[in-house]
């Protein structure tokens, strides 16, 4: 590499931030394609009058709903201050579990904007666990 390369090649980028970032995008796309569900009828009005998909909206759903995107916030941090073993096993765990989640939640849905969402949801996670897997 020349001097010239060298002095405009951007410096590496630890792999903890990189998953941090992977998991920061994640959650905008969940935010996105939640909020843009209720420009459509049908979200909307089962929202309304107290249903999502098969749920009935209680103190129940919404805990456990909270909870379902906590844990992905939490990784951004978690990402960066666990150390290494821990930091490996819950990403590659919990990108798995919520990519069969996301895969899960696709199952009779006909809108592609969905489809669109929750293939970048998994393709960013699969990203993550290729990531964690080769952690140093």
């Amino acid at each position: 590499m020349t001097d010239n390369a060298r002095a405009t090649a951007a410096p590496p980028i630890d792999t903890r931030l990189k998953i941090a970032a992977l998991w920061t995008s994640l959650l905008f796309i969940f935010a996105y394609v939640d909020i843009f569900a209720f420009f459509r009828a049908d979200i909307l009005q089962g929202a309304l009058a107290g249903k999502v998909a098969v749920f009935t909206v209680d103190q129940s759903f919404l805990l456990l709903t909270t909870i379902y995107v906590i844990i992905p916030s939490l990784m951004i941090s978690l990402s960066l201050i666990l150390p290494p073993r821990a930091n490996r096993l819950s990403n590659i765990i919990v990108a798995a579990v919520y990519a069969l989640t996301i895969l899960g939640s696709c199952i009779g849905e006909v809108w592609i904007y969905y489809w669109l969402g929750s293939l970048t949801e998994v393709l960013l996670l699969l990203v993550i666990i290729r990531y964690a897997w080769k952690m140093p």
